[in-house]
């Protein structure tokens, strides 16, 4: 029986079983009106086909079925593991993708989910929408011992993280480095290196990860975006982001690095 990621408008649908939680079973995904022909295949898991399914957003689901939202889920990487989880973050891509791309951006028409492609073909123009992956830059500003890390106003919880950012047309991932540092805390920066990168499907990110160094300013907050920044020494951090995320990484890897 295949491993199904049913992913419903409101988060993946998980089975709890007493204070664990699993995946949904062929009996569940049938009471929600799920087939496998209707779903996206992710490869195999434990030697059984995974496929990603979407969840109709009125499908009555009743315990041991519970949503967990997308911020939620980071809290069960350790009970997931990490490839439920990844692949946890795939579905919920695919299933964002295929249901924001059902009908052809070019002229209107119903499309059809290609069968030789990950694609959602138009009958009647030809048009192909692949899935979509947005790049965004994420970045640790160091300053001598000291490093930059801010608390974003949309965040649901109140710790410090990274500065980050969406790449813009015409740009390249450094340009877009320093045009988020200096519009979020007005800094200027130089140095700029590349540290590594993180799919985020939460829906379709990836994350770029990069070290920069403080060239010059004073911290000004955008307060549309940032509600407070501050440089920290390793000895007297702030609440950081759990290591599930490419910005601990980067905190981690600054930590070393100054002996912490």
């Amino acid at each position: 029986m295949p491993a199904w990621f049913l992913i419903h408008p409101r988060g993946l649908v998980l089975r709890r079983e007493g204070d664990a939680v699993a995946l949904p079973t062929d009996e569940d995904a049938a009471v929600l009106g799920v087939e496998a022909r209707d779903g996206h295949p992710l490869g195999l898991l434990d030697g059984e086909d995974a496929v990603a399914a979407s969840v109709a957003e009125d499908a009555q689901l009743a315990l041991p079925l519970e949503i967990v939202d997308a911020f939620s889920l980071r809290g069960y990487y350790r009970a997931l593991g990490e490839e439920r989880f990844r692949l946890a973050g795939i579905a919920n891509q695919l299933v964002d993708w295929a249901n924001t791309h059902r009908f052809c951006g070019r002229c209107a028409t119903p499309t059809q989910r290609a069968t030789d492609e990950r694609a959602m073909r138009c009958p009647a123009c030809g048009l192909l929408a692949y899935p979509r992956i947005s790049p965004a830059v994420i970045m640790l500003v160091r300053r001598g011992k000291e490093a930059l890390l801010a608390r974003g106003s949309r965040f649901p919880v109140p710790f410090y993280s990274t500065l980050a950012g969406f790449v813009e047309v015409g740009e390249s991932l450094e340009q877009t480095v320093a045009r988020e540092i200096r519009e979020e805390v007005g800094l200027e920066v130089k140095d700029i290196r590349y540290f590594g990168s993180q799919p985020w499907p939460f829906p379709h990110s990836l994350m770029v990860g990069f070290n920069a160094e403080w060239a010059g300013g004073e911290i000004a907050i955008e307060p549309r975006e940032i509600v407070d920044a501050q440089w920290f020494r390793a000895d007297a951090l702030p609440t950081i982001p759990p290591r599930l995320s490419i910005a601990r990484r980067l905190i981690d890897a600054w930590l070393a690095d100054v002996g912490a």
